[in-house]
């Protein structure tokens, strides 16, 4: 299946989780924050919830600084 993470296409399997697909990108200790066309998946629910073909994810992390 392909997906949009952060405006870049990628391919993964049917069926994956969005905390596998975090892991897989290994980003899992940044990411703070998901969204799946323009909605917010709570952090709890990350196992639970499998994005599908064409989905357009945003994982965000904050950044300090001034």
């Amino acid at each position: 299946m392909n997906l949009i993470i952060n405006g870049e296409e990628k391919k993964f399997q049917e069926g994956i989780s969005l905390q596998e697909i975090i892991t897989s990108l290994q980003i899992e200790d940044k990411v703070m924050a998901a969204a799946v066309n323009m909605e917010i998946v709570k952090k709890d629910d990350w196992t639970k919830f499998r994005p599908v073909n064409d989905d357009k994810l945003e994982l965000l992390q904050f950044v300090g600084g001034g």
